[in-house]
């Protein structure tokens, strides 16, 4: 009954925001740490999933974070590991007794093992790979020495295979008399003589079938093999693109070697999108809420010190109207109007444009016809909001010059915003630099010069 009670606490009861932890269940846990109670901290744990136990070591702080694990001891579940936020897992694994740490690592997949000490230290990944069985320990510092993003690094190096001639009976036969089959596996990969993958069969065809089936007579319409050496990016959109739920990879030979699942896909797909829209913000990909005050302050400064120089370049502009500006106080009254209007216009472009590189989805076949539409929407916002500013303009300073000027300022920095947010993310791709990375900068600076150029310039026209 009392477990009953404790898994309400991490069920979706609530519509607003149905899996965030409970903060009674949370209270309930620090409790139990602070007491010392092991039995009351196992029986409030037990009915978490790892996820959830994971998020719970992630909000706590330090101190806490360090009492918890020395009480749940032994309890520690593999799973957690890559459950954690990499800024705080190498501190747990610290936190850890050996022990609890060999017995956590020994029941997780190759590619769970790989994940955990890529980032590690090298006596960290020592003790790790030093717990592990021989054939597991070789097969992990295989997978270490691919490329750090590359499908070597992200595959499981457990694979279930069948040689092409067999049929389903001698399969079933085989599947049933192995000890060591993976936790989870969603297909048999049929191999040739020289171990060069031909076809998979899912389990839903295989349990289906007959058993004097050939299984080459019930293999999967799609079929995709995976490099070892593919950019994991790649390896994410082709699951995607393809609905790929598990797909075999192999070595230069072509010779299979391991096996990418769908979790493991779509965890890098996930990770491209968070990485994505951190860059757009000029936030390190590597920030999160665990880091310390003087971690997140270098890691910020670089970004707001780009900011700073794209700054002082519209300062520059404003700088050469000083005089007009001095004469017409209404000028720096709306100037942040026309910039404002221009940087949002352009932080929509750029997001599209950005999402849809990333996507594959913007290529030189449709750049044109993206950028040209970009430009339509620029313009028709900008005559719309044109004519609401022109009327603010006459009625708030009662003259039609500043309406004109600042409806004329307003079309030509939503065209440009349109416009830079659209070509400047595809001009940077082209030449080998992150959109994601270095747009922002540009975009903003662009629709701030060109946004206080108009105005003032036109300002400078018609009002002298």
């Amino acid at each position: 009954m009392a477990d009953q009670d404790n898994q309400s606490d991490f069920d979706p009861e609530r519509d607003d925001n149905p899996y965030e932890l409970n903060k009674q269940a949370v209270g309930r846990i620090i409790y139990a740490v602070d007491v010392g109670n092991r039995d009351l901290l196992l029986a409030e744990m037990e009915p978490m999933h790892p996820a959830d136990i994971a998020d719970l070591l992630e909000q706590v702080n330090a101190f806490d974070r360090r009492r918890l694990l020395e009480l749940y001891g032994p309890e520690f579940d593999g799973d957690l590991l890559s459950e954690l936020d990499e800024s705080i897992r190498e501190e747990v694994i610290t936190l850890l007794h050996p022990e609890v740490l060999a017995e956590a690592v020994r029941d997780l997949d190759s590619d769970d093992v790989v994940d955990l000490v890529e980032d590690l230290e090298d006596h960290q990944q020592e003790a790790i790979l030093e717990v592990l069985e021989d054939s597991d320990r070789v097969a992990v510092q295989q997978s270490l020495t691919y490329p750090e993003t590359s499908a070597g690094r992200l595959m499981q190096r457990e694979v279930v295979m069948a040689p092409e001639h067999w049929n389903v009976g001698e399969a079933i036969d085989f599947l049933r008399d192995q000890d060591d089959l993976p936790e989870q596996f969603y297909h048999i990969t049929l191999v040739d003589p020289r171990l060069r993958p031909v076809g998979n069969v899912s389990l839903g065809k295989l349990m289906g079938s007959r058993r004097e089936i050939l299984l080459t007579s019930i293999v999967e319409e799609t079929f995709h093999v995976i490099p070892v050496n593919q950019d994991e990016g790649d390896v994410a959109y082709a699951f995607n693109q393809y609905h790929l739920i598990s797909a075999p990879v192999v070595d230069e030979d072509d010779r299979l070697v391991g096996m990418i699942t769908i979790d493991d896909a779509m965890i890098v797909l996930d990770e491209e999108h968070e990485e994505d829209i951190l860059r757009l913000a000029g936030v390190d990909e590597e920030s999160s809420l665990s880091d310390k005050v003087i971690e997140t302050t270098k890691r910020r400064f670089p970004w707001l010190a780009v900011n700073l120089v794209t700054a002082i370049l519209a300062s520059l502009v404003i700088a050469q109207f000083d005089k007009i500006i001095a004469q017409f106080v209404a000028l720096a009254v709306l100037m942040p109007i026309v910039a404002s209007m221009g940087g949002n216009a352009g932080t929509q472009s750029l997001t599209v444009a950005v999402r849809a590189i990333a996507t594959k989805d913007l290529t030189g076949s449709n750049v044109w016809r993206v950028i040209r539409r970009e430009v339509l929407v620029g313009l028709i916002n900008g005559l719309i909001f044109a004519v609401v500013m022109g009327i603010v303009g006459v009625l708030w300073f009662g003259g039609p010059e500043l309406g004109f000027i600042i409806a004329a300022a307003m079309v030509i920095n939503l065209v440009v915003a349109g416009l830079a947010g659209t070509v400047i993310p595809v001009v940077l791709d082209r030449l080998g630099i992150d959109p994601a990375l270095a747009s922002g900068a540009f975009v903003t600076t662009v629709t701030d010069v060109v946004g206080f150029f108009a105005f003032l310039g036109l300002a400078a026209i018609v009002l002298l």
